[in-house]
């Protein structure tokens, strides 16, 4: 495959939902070892747009590409067996159940002949371990349940699933919304490492400062249109709050309010 070509490229995707229009033309692409960054406020349709990617909904119209081939997902799986994994918000996650049983869950690896098929946990148990440690995370029992894990750590343990079981585009919904500064850094720095492997990343976020420590470029979204696309050395921190907060309308504010005081 040429290194060249996109690992993901949507040209013109439009998503309606009845009589509502919830993407407009929307048009990306996601280059491999990069981290695109899907800015834009509630109700801008970046929700809409990963749900698309990760085959949840099926566009209206529009082109889809996955390393050049146009696709088209009727179903999650589809879009799972074609690289591109998504880590929602939620995580998807059973508090109660270990760090072996999240990560593995449903694609156990088994072994001996049927009937005796059984689940090989000394396998699992050791790749949990070890990818665990890959990142920086020492899981001393894999047994403990996930829920025991800081935030950052259950975004990683989402993160390193999706990677081992061979995604070649990673769609984060989120991640960093609900962490502390510590854990915010954790997510971040693994982001940056799994950019290093070569994988493509999709970090939908709305807070600015997380998206520009990792972002190689940003595509604002308002109300379900591409405002534009920048790479990082062509768009300040500032200006990117700016037009992704509407400007004007925040200058205009900031006005009224100094004009009060």
């Amino acid at each position: 495959m040429d290194a060249n070509v996109p690992l993901i490229e949507i040209r013109d995707l439009v998503k309606h939902f009845g009589s509502v229009i919830a993407l407009s033309g929307v048009s990306l692409t996601v280059n491999r070892g990069e981290v695109m960054c899907l800015l834009g406020d509630n109700g801008a349709g970046k929700s809409t747009l990963i749900k698309t990617l990760a085959g949840v909904h099926q566009p209206t119209s529009g082109e889809f590409l996955v390393e050049g081939r146009p696709v088209s997902f009727s179903s999650p799986r589809d879009a799972l067996d074609a690289g591109i994994a998504t880590v929602y918000q939620d995580l998807a996650m059973i508090p109660l159940m270990s760090v072996t049983r999240n990560f593995f869950m449903g694609r156990e690896p088994v072994k001996g002949v049927w009937p005796f098929r059984r689940v090989d946990f000394d396998h699992c148990d050791e790749v949990t371990r070890e990818e665990m440690h890959r990142i920086g995370i020492d899981v001393r029992d894999p047994h403990q349940a996930v829920g025991t894990l800081s935030g950052g750590e259950r975004q990683c343990v989402a993160i390193a699933r999706a990677v081992y079981f061979g995604a070649k585009v990673l769609i984060l919904d989120e991640p960093t919304s609900a962490l502390g500064v510590a854990q915010t850094s954790m997510v971040l720095k693994y982001i940056h490492q799994v950019r290093q492997k070569g994988l493509g990343v999709i970090f939908i976020t709305h807070n600015v400062r997380h998206a520009y420590a990792v972002g190689d470029r940003f595509t604002v979204l308002n109300r379900g249109k591409t405002l534009g696309t920048y790479a990082k050395s062509e768009i300040a921190i500032e200006e990117l709050q700016n037009l992704m907060a509407g400007g004007k309308e925040l200058q205009a504010v900031s006005e009224d309010l100094g004009g009060m005081v």
